[in-house]
Formats: C-alpha cells, sequence, structure tokens
C-alpha cells in the first residue's frame, strides 16, 4: 500500500496540477490525500474534483507540521509495516517515474529511513526565478557527483516506510529523540525546519537517507525577492536550531561544519566590502593584484561549470558573475538569520 500525503493551507492555485502529475506516474499510488488546512480558498473543493480524499484538520495552530501530524496519526495507526507513505508538498509535480524508483531504492535498503527528491525550479518569477533555477541546477549536479548522498530530505517529496515512522515516534516518546509536539507526532512542532529536523531524527537512529538523482520533480520558485527572503530566512534560522537542538554529536558534526562555513562566508564578505569602502574614502585607491585576479578566474570557473546542466547559453552569462546578486542577498539572509538566532528573536513561518 502506498499512500501520497499533501498537507495544503489555500493551495487552489496549485493543487490541480500537483493532483493531476499523479495520475500520470508510471506507479500509481493507492490513496493519495490532501490534509486540507485551516483552507479558506478552493483547495478542498478542488482536490475533491480530482479525485483525491480531504482530511480537514481539526484546530491546528502548528502550520505543516501540525496537519502532517494530525492525518499520520490515523494513518500509521491503520497501516502494514511496511507500507509506504509520499509527503509531497502542494507546489511539487513529481517526474513520471518518481514514485517507482523511490520504492525502488527503499525495498533495495532496510536501513534506508527516507527517499528524497531533486528538485528543479518551476518557470516563472523573472530574474528572481531566474537565479532560483541555477541555484536549484547546482544542487542537483551536487547532489549527482555525491551519489544520491544528501544532508536534507527536504519537504518538497520524501517517501517513508511505515515502520520507520513508527520507530520515529517510539523515540520521540522515550526520549531518544527531542519530544517534538510532546504527543508522538512524527514532526517537531516546535521547529521552522520540520523536514530538516526530521533528517536529523532519522540519522540519530542510524537510518540513512537519500536523494536519487533518478527521483526528480518541478517545484514553485519564489516569485519576489520579499519572499525569497522569507523563505530563505526560516530555512536558515530553522538549520542553525535544529544544530543547537541536537548539540554536537556524529549526526551534527558535518551540519555544524557547513554553519561555521556559512558565518565565514559572511565575514569574510564584509571583511572584503569594509576595505574596498575603507581605500576609496581614505584615497589609497584600488590596485588590481595578480593573486586575487586568480581567485576570482577561480571564482568564474566554478560558477560556469556547476550550472551545465542548464545548458551553454546559462553557462556564458554566468561567466559575467551576474549571480552575485543572490549570492550577497543569501549572505544577508545567513548573518539575518545568527543575529535571530542567537538574541531568539521572534520566529516567522
Amino acid at each position: 500500500m502506498i499512500t501520497v500525503l499533501i498537507p495544503a493551507h489555500n493551495e487552489a492555485s496549485g493543487i490541480v496540477g500537483t493532483l493531476q502529475s499523479l495520475k500520470k506516474l508510471t506507479l500509481i499510488p493507492d490513496r493519495v490525500i490532501v490534509v486540507a488546512d485551516n483552507c479558506t480558498d478552493g483547495t478542498e473543493r478542488l482536490a475533491l474534483a480530482e479525485g483525491a480524499e480531504v482530511i480537514r484538520t481539526l484546530g491546528n495552530k502548528d502550520k505543516k507540521a501540525g496537519a502532517l501530524n494530525f492525518a499520520l496519526a490515523g494513518l500509521l495507526a491503520e497501516a502494514a509495516p511496511e507500507d509506504m507513505i509520499l509527503i509531497q508538498d502542494a507546489d511539487s509535480q513529481l517526474s513520471y517515474d518518481f514514485l517507482e524508483r523511490a520504492v525502488a531504492h527503499l525495498r533495495a535498503d532496510s536501513r534506508l529511513g527516507a527517499v528524497g527528491g531533486v528538485f528543479r525550479g518551476a518557470d516563472g518569477g523573472g530574474f528572481v526565478g531566474h537565479l532560483q533555477r541555477n541555484e536549484y541546477a547546482r544542487y542537483a549536479r551536487d547532489v549527482k557527483r555525491l551519489r544520491g548522498k544528501c544532508l536534507v530530505v527536504t519537504g518538497t517529496a520524501a517517501l517513508f516506510r511505515v515502520r520507520t515512522l513508527r520507530d520515529v515516534i517510539a523515540a520521540r516518546l522515550d526520549g531518544t529523540l527531542p519530544a517534538g509536539d510532546g504527543r508522538g507526532g512524527v514532526y517537531d512542532t516546535s521547529v521552522l525546519t520540520e523536514d530538516n529536523e526530521l533528517s536529523f531524527a532519522l540519522l540519530t537512529l542510524r537510518y540513512r537517507i537519500k536523494s536519487p538523482a533518478d527521483c526528480t520533480l518541478v517545484t514553485e520558485v519564489m516569485p519576489t525577492w520579499r519572499e525569497l527572503w522569507a523563505q530563505r530566512l526560516r530555512w536558515k534560522r530553522g538549520a542553525v536550531e535544529n544544530c543547537v537542538q541536537y548539540g554536537w554529536t556524529r549526526v551534527t558534526r558535518p551540519y555544524w561544519a557547513r554553519q561555521g562555513l556559512s558565518m565565514l562566508g559572511v565575514l569574510v564578505t564584509l571583511s572584503y566590502f569594509s576595505t574596498v569602502a575603507f581605500a576609496l574614502v581614505t584615497g589609497a585607491g584600488l590596485h588590481i593584484q595578480p593573486f586575487w585576479l586568480a581567485v576570482t578566474g577561480v571564482f568564474v570557473i566554478e560558477r560556469v561549470v556547476t550550472v551545465r546542466l542548464r545548458g551553454w547559453k546559462y553557462m556564458l552569462a554566468a561567466a559575467t558573475m551576474y549571480e552575485l546578486v543572490i549570492d550577497l542577498f543569501l549572505q544577508v539572509v545567513h548573518a539575518k538569520a545568527y543575529v535571530d538566532a542567537a538574541f531568539n528573536n521572534k520566529k516567522a513561518w
């Protein structure tokens, strides 16, 4: 038995496309359930018209994680241990063979806790959308080179066995894992990035996680800088706080290392612009140094090579380093996330 679970809060604009893409899969799921969470638009009506089952949450105040826990509580009680549950965002569309391939990966490895997807950005969003599509193409390249090894099984789409999710619940109740919602929910409702936390949970229970290159999907891009800021601030702060939540363990060491590199990058960028400003203000002027020219050349090559999946036109454009705008933007987001986490500023989903 394979069940697809789609948490949805006012997703009328994308739910039909998502549900129709499931009908084109080479392996059709046995059940498709849309979890209508505090919807005030036509999500529920459209989902029913497409033949999906609909579950309404009751008094949920814990966003996506709370909606999923509500639906999973009923599903897991009735399911067999080897049944599978695919949890998919309402704005993502799976490739036609995603589910077939993900099931094969899961069945081939009994300690594989979750199979995620390698996503690319959907059309739209103008220039900021274009930058995200390049970013996702680089992510896909990295995952492919690492043969599916990933740090996080993202919430865009992830396939689990029922017995794995039951292991998570048991570990939350006996204190092996953070308590989450305190009621044995699979997802931790106290964090900003529930998918990141669940990845930590699975790795702590000595499961493996994977995002194979042959499991692909398309996901929505943020259409404005404002929305991209909100999304990435949540992701970044959530990742930092998940590290703090789990502490320094065999699981979190590589994640702490990435946080350290990100902070170092922010400091290097800040130092660079400070020295440039100092040179201009004091009249010292700017001087071209061969060493720094060589370093710049390495960065240019990296930008060109890593976007190869999108084609030669994008590679040529990348050589101009026009994408520095999003690199700097994300560094500002990182800095803000660190400050918010350090001072425990109010969280926002």
